[in-house]
């Protein structure tokens, strides 16, 4: 979708046969409407502040977000358990019967254990590393360690898994070494943890406090500067799915609001995230 497009002129380009999404039966509160979403754990940190901001300002909208992963999202979508998702990949032919709209942007971050001396890797390296080529640190230029290597990534429920497939490993499969985990949370604690690990985490788990460094990826950083001008080489948008048929107007109205109000740029900048249509 174009910047500055809104969601009343969009052209539906994912266009399914999915009925019309069933009530709900969660308990709201009285004269609340809840919205039930799903899917990115990357992006929940942006999207918990985000849901605040809009209830504050919409006191009788309420959200109910179930963080099972970007790609387990679009398929809660597609059978109408839930009424939107967000993931952190780009649309896919398999996304059938469901609309997307680009709403901000993040960058996936690579990052090591601050013990490690490494600071920049080619994706050509990182590849390696993910898909068993490169298990010694030793064959990694820049890091002062000889051990084995200790990848972390996400498991296939992620839409950041399959990102980083399409990115870094070129449509390969994580090696059988990387331990996948369920959150960029879990992903971050174990790079933490572990002198010997690397792993891949959305730009809001990777800053001060996060107990990781990220490194370079081709020589570019990625922080905010990088992925708004689009040069960090894992910048990435994050989308909004809704069912083709029947989507939910509130929904629909809430989208729009992350997408273009000036209040919400705010918020996605403080929470960590970068405004892509916003002004």
């Amino acid at each position: 979708m174009k910047k500055g497009m809104t969601l009343r002129s969009r052209t539906r380009t994912f266009v399914g046969l999915l009925a019309a999404i069933p009530a709900l039966a969660l308990p709201a509160a009285a004269g609340a409407t809840t919205l039930f979403g799903s899917g990115s754990s990357a992006e929940q940190p942006i999207l918990n502040v985000l849901f605040r901001g809009y209830s504050q300002a919409h006191h009788h909208i309420k959200f109910n977000f179930l963080p099972d992963g970007g790609n387990a999202g679009v398929k809660d979508v597609q059978a109408g358990r839930r009424e939107f998702a967000v993931n952190t990949r780009p649309p896919l032919p398999s996304d059938s019967g469901t609309t997307q709209f680009k709403l901000f942007l993040d960058g996936l971050c690579v990052a090591v254990n601050p013990s490690n001396s490494l600071s920049n890797l080619s994706i050509a390296q990182a590849k390696d590393i993910f898909t068993g080529v490169d298990t010694s640190w030793s064959q990694v230029g820049g890091s002062n360690l000889t051990s084995t290597i200790d990848p972390v990534g996400r498991n296939s429920s992620a839409g950041s898994y399959t990102f980083f497939q399409s990115a870094v490993l070129g449509g390969k499969t994580q090696s059988s070494n990387v331990h996948p985990v369920t959150s960029d949370g879990l992903v971050a604690t174990a790079v933490h943890g572990d002198p010997n690990a690397i792993g891949y985490v959305g730009l809001a788990h990777s800053g001060k406090g996060s107990g990781i460094k990220p490194v370079e990826l081709n020589g570019v950083a990625c922080d905010t500067a990088n992925i708004k001008n689009e040069t960090y080489p894992l910048f990435r948008f994050i989308w909004g799915v809704v069912p083709t048929s029947h989507p939910s107007l509130q929904v629909e109205n809430f989208i729009e609001w992350v997408r273009t109000s000036k209040a919400a740029g705010q918020i996605i900048s403080r929470a960590g995230a970068v405004p892509a249509f916003n002004k």
